[in-house]
């Protein structure tokens, strides 16, 4: 018989689970306070990537989800992703040297390139770099438009979207039953939090503690342009793409950077600073800014596994949801309906918080 199932959140991570969920024949609800696209999902920089900083381990769990993204849009026709490769400039040669040949060995299509090269995938910089590593498979999903998506094929699935604030989950035994939406309990077997920075306050009502971090990334958005930017561009202090509409977004980091005392005026600086390092940018205006607060577990790992204590709750949190969102969603479904827990999840259960 097919599993009852709250899906909490309608942001990336929220929206593939429940797609995913929904595939499988499960009952699913999914339960948002903002609507398609949740609250964390619309401030991202959407970089899908496998990339710098990381253990190898993580590595392996990002390159599957690189490959699950093109899975899924061979699945749901119409997402707007989008494999249009990334060149990175933003560390010093020796350490992005060490980047290169460290992930080169571990299977990333790393090319290095001089300043022609550079000045052939992006025509229109200033100044192309002496030296900058490209990888052709990272691309980017437009990331609101990616979940609506999602969750529009979830309800042709079945699926029921609720927009409402989750007051708390509903208790018995020790086991979730429900969840109490605007004031209505709703009832089901298992329930996902995956609320971004809204998940701790959800989950301590069942009395699960989840050790979140919210920092702030500011980004700013031009009004739609001509095509200035073949792909993801990050140099020192300055990462920026070019989105399906033709607005060029630029943070001073991929997550967006620090907003500052007065985020109006750093945004006028970091949207000087990306004007300058554009040629063919003079008609270039600033639409808006936008700052987000990135939902980040304390040790900057995901958080994806049951809640251990507490019967039918799963919690998935975790920042790189643009990244992580189609493989979460897959071995998070397979979790949930045939305990069957994916090898590439084990080293990211909440356990690990409480040591």
């Amino acid at each position: 018989m097919a599993k009852d199932i709250i899906v909490i959140g309608a942001g990336i991570i929220g929206a593939s689970i429940a797609w995913h969920l929904a595939k499988a024949g499960a009952r699913v609800t999914v339960v948002s306070d903002s609507g398609a696209g949740g609250v964390a999902t619309p401030n991202s920089f959407a970089w899908i990537n496998a990339s710098w900083g990381n253990p190898e381990i993580y590595f392996r769990l990002r390159i599957r989800a690189m490959a699950e993204w093109k899975r899924l849009a061979k699945d749901v026709p119409g997402l707007p992703l989008s494999w249009c490769g990334g060149l990175c400039f933003d560390l010093p040669p020796d350490r992005l040297e060490a980047y290169a040949a460290e992930h080169s060995s571990w299977g990333y299509g790393i090319e290095r390139v001089d300043a022609r090269r550079a000045g052939e995938i992006e025509p229109n910089l200033v100044a192309p770099p002496d030296f900058a590593v490209y990888v052709a498979e990272e691309g980017v999903a437009e990331p609101v438009p990616t979940a609506k998506a999602l969750l529009a094929d979830t309800e042709r699935l079945g699926a029921r979207v609720i927009v409402g604030a989750v007051d708390r989950l509903a208790l018995s035994n020790g086991k979730v039953t429900g969840a109490v939406v605007s004031g209505e309990t709703i009832s089901a077997e298992e329930i996902v939090v995956a609320a971004g920075a809204g998940s701790p306050a959800i989950a301590a009502s069942a009395g699960i503690e989840l050790p979140l971090e919210t920092p702030p990334g500011l980004i700013v958005h031009s009004r739609p342009h001509r095509k200035l930017l073949n792909g993801l561009v990050h140099a020192e202090r300055l990462h920026m793409r070019q989105t399906a509409e033709g607005r060029i977004i630029a943070g001073s980091d991929f997550a967006g950077g620090d907003p500052g005392e007065n985020a109006e005026a750093t945004a006028r600086e970091l949207f000087a600073v990306t004007k300058a390092a554009l040629r063919g940018a003079d008609g270039l205006e600033l639409d808006f800014h936008t700052v987000g607060y990135r939902p980040t577990p304390a040790d900057g790992f995901p958080i994806v596994s049951r809640a251990d204590g507490v019967g039918g709750l799963y919690i998935a949190v975790m920042h790189s949801g643009i990244t992580l969102a189609a493989a979460v969603g897959l071995f998070a479904a397979r979790e949930i309906l045939e305990g069957e827990r994916d090898v590439l999840l084990a080293p990211y259960g909440l356990e690990r918080c409480a040591r």
